[in-house]
């Protein structure tokens, strides 16, 4: 009971990828052929919705579930990280169409064929972590 929360929202978060039709392959596929808005409109919104959360956050207005205030870690600096690293996310997200939250929305959906990509990338997090003090950073 005490994760049914988490579990409401994931089933929330879902329901409006897929009424968005936020993980339909055919508009992730107009996105990287700048064909339409659709995805850019979702991702900005995203985006500020995270930049206005994160601000609250900061200024200590927004409390963690138990109650402490939610300390948010400086980054390192380091421009060409995380270009690569986005560029590697794009390439995965544009050969399989889904990104990591869809890919388990299309499994519950009834793609099970997505279950290859949900495994192999599971099996990526793990290499890395596994790789993770041997690789620069």
């Amino acid at each position: 009971m005490k994760f049914l929360k988490f579990l409401l929202v994931g089933i929330f978060f879902g329901i409006v990828l897929t009424k968005s039709e936020a993980v339909s392959w055919f508009r992730i596929y107009e996105m990287f052929r700048f064909q339409s808005f659709h995805m850019y409109g979702i991702i900005g919104t995203a985006i500020a919705s995270g930049v206005i959360f994160l601000q609250l956050a900061k200024r200590g207005h927004i409390k963690n579930t138990e109650g402490a205030e939610i300390f948010v870690p400086k980054k390192d600096k380091g421009f060409p990280r995380y270009i690569i690293g986005g560029i590697i996310f794009g390439f995965g997200w544009a050969l399989v169409g889904a990104c990591p939250g869809p890919m388990y929305i299309l499994f519950g959906a009834g793609y099970y064929t997505i279950a290859i990509v949900i495994i192999a990338a599971i099996a990526g997090t793990f290499i890395y972590g596994v790789l993770k003090d041997k690789l620069p950073h």
